[in-house]
């Protein structure tokens, strides 16, 4: 796989918002910074998501706070050096002759530390309801516009369970096996079958692209503040394995 030597051109598809910096924010700008050209497919507007204690608080729950989220991803995206980006559902992320949706975020509940399930008052429009094939479909369609050397989005548990996660996984990898498209998933741990990559240079640059999402968290130090108030160490190192 990396051979990154051979790589031009780089599309990742994360389930929300500020999923694309906290888990591979480092990897795109060292990419970015390779000059190879990335794109960047968000599912949702992450509409379920609580809001940092402060001035944005009153956005809980509101269609401003969708806005607002749309808003941090596109400072987000520019700082970390994605070239384009796109919602999923919206051409050209949307499949020939169907009308444009809007994928709503799931929501999730914790089923314990580390590990989240499907809510039970998920929306009939939401990610994780929606038809595996109608998702699928729209990821094939912008596949095939920007025709990426190299797609990299979630493994099999979308990181720690979010069904949005989950459905973004089941989706891009059969839309890349499709199209014959090389796919590989984002690891936290080292396995003797993916690459792996530290990337702490890129610090400076993810922890910029993480304020950009205020609405969601607060940097303290080396540490991630959620809006929940759990405590993630910022990650700069990254595995990959192709699928």
């Amino acid at each position: 796989m990396s051979n990154l030597h051979v790589v031009t051109s780089v599309l990742f598809v994360h389930a929300h918002p500020d999923d694309e910096t906290i888990s591979t924010g480092g990897l795109i700008a060292y990419l970015a910074g390779r000059g190879i050209r990335i794109s960047l497919v968000t599912a949702t507007r992450g509409e379920r998501g609580e809001v940092v204690a402060g001035p944005l608080s009153p956005l809980v729950g509101t269609p401003a706070l969708a806005e607002e989220r749309e808003r941090e991803l596109e400072r987000a995206a520019r700082t970390l050096g994605v070239n384009e980006g796109f919602w999923l559902g919206e051409a050209p992320a949307r499949a020939p002759g169907l009308p444009e949706r809007r994928y709503r975020d799931s929501g999730m509940e914790w089923i314990r530390p580390g590990l989240a399930g499907p809510a039970a008052d998920s929306d009939t429009d939401a990610l994780a309801r929606a038809p595996l094939g109608e998702v699928t479909n729209d990821l094939v369609a912008v596949l095939q516009q920007v025709r990426p050397s190299l797609v990299i989005s979630y493994d099999q548990t979308g990181g720690y369970g979010h069904p949005d996660h989950v459905r973004v996984h089941d989706a891009t990898l059969a839309a890349c096996r499709a199209l014959s498209l090389p796919y590989a998933e984002i690891l936290d741990s080292r396995t003797a079958d993916a690459e792996w990559f530290d990337l702490d240079a890129q610090r400076p640059t993810v922890v910029a692209a993480l304020r950009c999402h205020a609405s969601q968290l607060t940097v303290d130090g080396d540490f991630i503040v959620h809006s929940g108030g759990q405590r993630d160490p910022i990650r700069t190192a990254i595995g990959l394995r192709l699928r």
